[in-house]
């Protein structure tokens, strides 16, 4: 840890200049709407299943298809792999082969220099026996993969009560959305070959008997639930193959209902590609055209804000942050000492932020009765699914506006509304999930469609650390029973270390950091010893440059917690928790963070290919990898599949979060 130096004061001049370059910068690129919006980049299975789905659509002649050929091969590394998140260890299997396999669909000749490149790669990783149940379900709708060999999704599922484990309510939510149109298209058994004639044959060098039956299944003890759902799974294809299947019809038609019901106004589903895409497929494998106003609606989305370009080719978002990116906006513009009544750019902000309000129903009324609709979502257009961390972060901005704002009585509804949906959210062992209560039922990641645990949301420290902030910046303290509860569950969830695992953000620091903010302002004792040692990891994470990092590999290597090369938006979120502590021990820690900030700025913002962001989250059900084991790249490959396999990079994370980390310490450092 560094500790305060003798005669070193930090720069005021050079803060303030770039403070001021920052909100600057804000205000430039604010939306003539009023809202902030970033680019979230993912990887290329996002243009490599938007090329597949247009093919499964009959949709040969769509002028976008060029330009995700060729951000799919700008994207690819000098190996022949396609990664998942910015200088990862290794390729990733499954990108790679979606990759492939939407090149070949554009009839890219498989013996063209990537092509050779990317064939040998797979191959020489395991090839196709290797990819997440996901690719395989590609590769079963373009004839590639015997649905016989994927995981069996019944749409009877429809059916299941509440208070049945494998009722749909019990699955996260954007597992829920994605579960039924792929019920849809397992029972269908729906296949539209590539064009031509074309096939990936030479990815069956051993034939394809030798790679359908060389899948891993899940590992298990004789008795194991794993093993029962795995003979499950294979009596639901009986079941099926013998066309005993009396409630299928109906099944059917309560399916498509549910996800014609569930379409967003912007045309996608869920806020997210996995549902919006799958849902489109569904419904044509149903036998809607392509120009009925459901498809045609969600195809035009599309040619809205989903899609950016980037070096000259096209690419696809996974999601966006809109209302998630503005909240934080407007928060670090008020760390930097910004007023609301002055600012045109805040004013416009809000009146945004206030009018996306969720005022209607949503998936969670199904388990929460009597409460009234009242979250923020985190894009634009998802109302069924508002978000418990979003909500938190306009908690926390309208409980810090509201007093100097024109309209008290205005700003203190919205909040009493959000306050009352948020504590109607908590979990039974006091903390939050993101969008759903309670959703953490274990059994549901031991079944094969499960492959890498990503079909929960159970409470995770950092939305509760954001909650506890928010409940604590409207007048709530440790003394309420809500927060006594999230206290406990902050308590057990610290690492021996004295960190707090990051579940929406990479990793660590990002965990640790949403903790130490939440526990100021509720009152906690900031000196109390877990407090102090949460502090001190902190500290002790700093690099040489001053600033902090922490590489995706965190998810799955324990011993990479808290490393990595510095970035702005981590360097912000450890700066922030140390400003929390109130503890001038971290002065110099602080001034040295300053300074990383302040000399990394460039035009008013910072630079950040680095991903700290992360999306579909899975707890502890990957793989866990020694930092000392032999073929560590490869294993951080395998790692990134089955523990943590979608990372992202919110182009504003580098923004707002140092900028709130240079405001709030400029405080810390005067005081």
């Amino acid at each position: 840890m560094n500790h305060r130096s003798a005669g070193q004061s930090p720069n005021f001049g050079r803060m303030e200049k770039a403070i001021g370059a920052a909100v600057a910068w804000l205000n430039e690129h604010q939306y003539p709407q009023g809202y902030w919006a970033g680019l979230l980049e993912s990887n290329v299975c996002m243009e490599a299943e938007w090329i597949l789905a247009m093919h499964i659509l009959g949709i040969g002649n769509d002028p976008k298809i060029p330009r995700w050929v060729q951000g799919i091969l700008d994207e690819q590394r000098p190996d022949g792999a396609w990664e998942v998140y910015d200088h990862a260890p290794s390729g990733d299997i499954s990108a790679t082969v979606e990759a492939y396999a939407a090149l070949r669909a554009c009839g890219i000749d498989p013996e063209a220099e990537p092509m050779r490149r990317a064939r040998t790669w797979i191959l020489s990783h395991g090839g196709l026996a290797n990819v997440r149940v996901f690719t395989r379900y590609w590769l079963a709708l373009i004839g590639e993969w015997p649905w016989a060999k994927t995981p069996n999704i019944p749409p009877e599922i429809i059916f299941f009560p509440t208070w049945f484990p494998f009722n749909i309510y019990n699955f996260a939510c954007w597992a829920r959305a994605t579960i039924l149109p792929l019920a849809l298209l397992c029972a269908r058994r729906f296949v539209c070959p590539l064009p031509g004639g074309i096939r990936l044959q030479e990815l069956f060098p051993e034939g394809r008997k030798a790679v359908y039956d060389g899948v891993p299944s899940k590992k298990g003890r004789p008795f194991s639930w794993e093993r029962f759902f795995t003979i499950n799974d294979r009596f639901l294809h009986f079941l099926q193959r013998i066309g005993f299947t009396p409630f299928r019809k109906a099944a059917f038609r309560k399916c498509v209902r549910w996800i014609v019901a569930h379409q967003d106004a912007d045309g996608s589903w869920g806020g997210i590609q996995p549902p919006w895409i799958y849902s489109l497929m569904a419904l044509h494998a149903e036998g809607y055209p392509l120009t009925h106003p459901v498809i045609r609606k969600g195809l035009d989305a599309l040619n809205q804000h989903w899609s950016f370009e980037k070096k000259g080719s096209l690419h696809v978002q996974a999601s966006e942050s809109p209302v998630w990116d503005t909240l934080l906006a407007l928060m670090a513009m008020l760390d930097c000492g910004c007023d609301c009544n002055d600012s045109l750019a805040m004013q416009k902000a809000l009146e945004w932020v206030l009018a996306h309000q969720i005022r209607s129903p949503g998936d969670w009324q199904v388990k929460i009765k009597g409460v009234e609709p009242s979250g923020w979502a985190f894009e634009r257009a998802n109302a069924w699914y508002p978000d418990v961390d979003d909500t938190a972060v306009a908690l926390i901005v309208l409980g810090r506006i509201r007093q100097a704002h024109p309209d008290r009585r205005r700003i203190d509804a919205a909040i009493d509304r959000a306050a009352r949906w948020v504590l109607a959210m908590q979990c039974r062992n006091g903390g939050w999930g993101a969008f759903d209560k309670d959703n953490d039922r274990i059994l549901l990641t031991k079944i094969p469609f499960s492959d890498f645990g990503e079909v929960l949301d159970p409470p995770s420290v950092d939305v509760t650390g954001h909650v506890i902030e928010a409940l604590g910046t409207i007048g709530m303290n440790r003394s309420h029973p809500a927060i006594r509860k999230a206290l406990a569950f902050i308590w057990n969830e610290q690492e021996a270390e004295g960190c707090w695992f990051g579940r929406w953000g990479v990793n660590y620091i990002y965990g640790t950091s949403a903790v130490l903010c939440g526990l100021k302002a509720i009152g906690e004792d900031m000196q109390a010893g877990y407090v102090k040692k949460a502090a001190e990891w902190i500290a002790s994470c700093q690099n040489p440059d001053g600033g902090w990092g922490e590489s995706c590999g965190s998810y799955m290597v324990p011993a990479l917690r808290g490393k990595g090369e510095s970035t702005a938006s981590q360097s912000g979120w450890a700066l922030m928790a140390l400003v929390a502590t109130d503890d001038r021990r971290y002065s110099e820690s602080v001034r040295r963070g300053v300074a990383f900030l302040v000399d990394s700025q460039q035009a008013g913002s910072w630079d950040e290919p680095q991903y700290t962001g992360t999306g579909f989250p899975g707890y502890g059900e990957g793989q866990r990898i020694d930092l000392s084991s032999d073929g560590l790249s490869e294993k951080l490959c395998q790692g990134a599949e089955l523990g943590r396999g979608f990372m992202l990079n919110y182009n504003m994370y580098r923004h707002y979060f140092p900028l709130m980390a240079l405001g709030r310490a400029m405080s810390y450092l005067r005081d």
